[in-house]
């Protein structure tokens, strides 16, 4: 990866946030712990999963390698949206996870938010979406991070482009970082940087976050291949108390 510029790394503010796996690179470095923000659907489906009382073990990619990884692990892997049957239940769906087995462990992959999280080292890493952003930054400010000497860098983790090369920004990613923000902000962190100031009062400032989520790209993708209630299940704003702590290699339940 490239020399990150000195004035891309938000070093002075106590909240800062980026977009994708070079944000999470430029950001991580220095921060007491790295959020990841993938609402629709890998940090939605995390919480869903760990509440349950499943260890998640992101992976980037479903593939060989994960079914590899995932056996050296003893964890199920999670299939495709479609591909869920009676023998493997397990999928990105946060609707399929409620209505699945509890797996002891599970490998989750996605090109993603668990791309990101698995490619961060060295600090923790924290799943939240719009459905524990209250949850988390509470938890965050317990720590004493989100200060200028003990940095959070908050990971909105966009789509990506067909062919999987451009990052697409997205907007429930988006919001969820600014809900994440808002919520540090509220509980005594800070200063936010810019870009974390700007998604904040972005997720302050709409009065219907689900309708919005409904009628956005990634939101209607879902809706039309028949996956409603998956953007329904993240879209419960503030419903859980689970807050998904992975610091070596698997995201747990920091809040029990």
């Amino acid at each position: 990866m490239p020399q990150i510029a000195e004035w891309a790394r938000q070093r002075q503010w106590g909240v800062r946030l980026e977009w994708g796996s070079a944000g999470a690179m430029a950001l991580g470095p220095g921060s007491a712990c790295v959020v990841v923000v993938d609402v629709l659907s890998f940090t939605t489906s995390v919480p869903v999963a760990v509440e349950a009382g499943t260890q998640v073990l992101p992976y980037p990619w479903r593939d060989d390698a994960a079914a590899e990884f995932a056996a050296r692990q003893g964890a199920a892997l999670a299939v495709g949206r479609r591909a869920v049957s009676e023998q493997q239940p397990w999928s990105l769906s946060p609707a399929a996870l409620r209505r699945a087995p509890v797996a002891e462990r599970l490998v989750l992959p996605s090109p993603n938010g668990s791309a990101i999280a698995a490619a961060v080292s060295g600090v923790p890493v924290v799943a939240a979406c719009l459905r524990n952003a209250g949850a988390v930054a509470r938890w965050i400010a317990g720590q004493g991070w989100g200060t200028g000497r003990e940095p959070v860098a908050v990971i909105a983790a966009g789509e990506q482009w067909p062919g999987g090369v451009e990052l697409r920004p997205a907007v429930e990613d988006w919001l969820g970082a600014g809900a994440v923000a808002a919520a540090l902000a509220r509980n005594g962190a800070g200063p936010l940087s810019a870009e974390a100031h700007a998604a904040a009062v972005a997720y302050d400032a709409i009065a219907d976050v689900a309708a919005l989520i409904r009628d956005c790209a990634s939101g209607r993708e879902l809706t039309e291949g028949g996956f409603a209630q998956d953007v329904a299940v993240a879209t419960e704003l503030d419903s859980s108390a689970v807050v998904p702590v992975s610091t070596g290699g698997a995201f747990v339940d920091a809040a029990r």
